[in-house]
């Protein structure tokens, strides 16, 4: 029995959760380096780390000694830290019911299986 699929807006805060969970283990990672890490397109990182910046998620940090002049840190703000934190928590409370859900399947499906076999 398939689930449906989860709705946008949780898909949109789990690619955000994964951003600044990457962006404050590692603040010096470009936009280019960020997407692979993360396996995602360009583009769409470039999406979440406006919409972190617009938020005031994040702060971009230049280089001012930087050769290259591009270069920046994106660090976590107070709100960023905190809207993690939640982000965390609500991710985490899914992923509980999620595996719940499974375990149960699995067991029907043991069940199931037994019945056939017999």
């Amino acid at each position: 029995m398939p689930s449906d699929p989860p709705p946008a807006d949780t898909l949109q805060d789990e690619s955000l959760l994964r951003v600044m969970r990457t962006l404050e283990a590692n603040p010096n990672l470009s936009q280019r380096e960020l997407a692979e890490r993360l396996d995602i397109s360009l583009g769409k990182t470039n999406y979440c780390l406006k919409a972190l910046l617009d938020k005031g998620l994040i702060k971009m940090q230049n280089f001012r000694n930087s050769r290259n002049k591009l270069a920046y840190a994106y660090l976590l703000t107070p709100a960023g830290v905190a809207a993690k934190t939640a982000l965390t928590a609500r991710f985490l409370k899914r992923k509980m019911a999620e595996y719940e859900a499974l375990k149960q399947e699995i067991e029907e499906l043991k069940r199931e299986s037994l019945e056939v076999e017999r």
